[in-house]
């Protein structure tokens, strides 16, 4: 396998300082690492808010072709062909100003602005891995991204050339809004899975869950009738939080994400984060059903008066 994103002699100064000729690498070809090392552990990069580098995605030039990094990478996606770089570049500067680590989850593309974040999906056995984009690369017109050995290896591609792969940018902002592809933006906590560490809490102390048929049990103390609880409509909780700053930045990203109105209220020193109320039972089902699906499993619906 050869690589040229990493010959840096062809880049512009502004590209990269301390750029060094195609001499400082020991290896012709490269390869696989052929010492003996620690299994990587190939956990994903954690996206988050980083700025992007002006002085690293500025135009330039590479084997005569010119090159125009995107301003922004939000809702970026692509599909084509990945490979990946390994042992002839590791501990080497990437275009970043950064040492490159084949065992470390990170990639090379030709134009997204850097650092990037990416969900990479190997489509020929649906494997997925988020890498952190630090580097130019691959420069050969029928691949769109180079991936650390340790990212291969994730996806289990590493003992090929390439693989067919689909590209989803996972951009997130200041406010801590996160977009992967072109799906709408969510609340880091919903992106992240954050279900509440209290969870356990949260279904010892829960109030009387309302059926989703919305039938009552009269055995249950604190029951409401079914013409009270239309009148009034019902919340869907969806955590519950010790910390008042998580509950309300998870609050706030909720509700403008879906339109509903949201409280915290504190209850046996528990803040319940609930949407709501809604008296629309068909509205109340539909976004109960998505917030299960979206990273919320054991949220349920409590009626208003509770």
């Amino acid at each position: 396998m050869t690589r040229s994103s990493l010959v840096i002699s062809l880049c512009t100064l502004a590209l990269l300082t301390g750029c060094q000729a195609p001499s400082r690498y020991s290896q012709a070809q490269d390869s696989a690492p052929d010492f003996v090392y620690d299994e990587p552990d190939m956990q994903d990069a954690t996206p988050r808010y980083e700025p992007y580098r002006e002085q690293n995605n500025l135009p330039y030039e590479v084997f005569g072709e010119s090159y125009t990094p995107l301003l922004s990478g939000k809702g970026y996606t692509a599909e084509g062909f990945a490979s990946w770089y390994g042992q002839k570049f590791h501990g080497h500067i990437t275009s970043n100003g950064e040492v490159y680590d084949m065992f470390g989850m990170t990639a090379a593309h030709k134009t997204l602005p850097l650092p990037s974040y990416v969900k990479v999906t190997n489509l020929d056995n649906k494997r997925a891995a988020i890498v952190r984009v630090n580097d130019r690369g691959p420069f050969h017109s029928e691949r769109i991204i180079d991936l650390s050995y340790a990212a291969a290896k994730k996806l289990g591609f590493h003992q090929h050339g390439t693989t067919r792969v689909k590209l989803e940018v996972i951009h997130v902002d200041q406010q801590d809004m996160v977009t992967v592809g072109t799906q709408a933006p969510v609340p880091y906590a919903l992106f992240a899975g954050e279900l509440p560490e209290e969870q356990s809490l949260q279904a010892a102390s829960q109030p009387a869950e309302i059926p989703a048929n919305d039938e009552v049990s009269p055995q249950q103390p604190t029951a409401v009738t079914k013409a009270q609880a239309a009148s009034q409509g019902y919340y869907i909780q969806v955590a519950a939080l010790t910390d008042i700053q998580r509950a309300r930045q998870l609050s706030n990203g909720l509700s403008s994400l879906y339109q509903v109105p949201a409280e915290f209220p504190l209850i046996n020193d528990i803040y319940r984060l609930r949407l709501g109320p809604l008296t629309d039972r068909f509205k109340l089902n539909m976004l109960l059903e998505e917030l299960k699906q979206n990273g919320y499993p054991g949220a349920y619906k409590i009626a208003a008066n509770l």
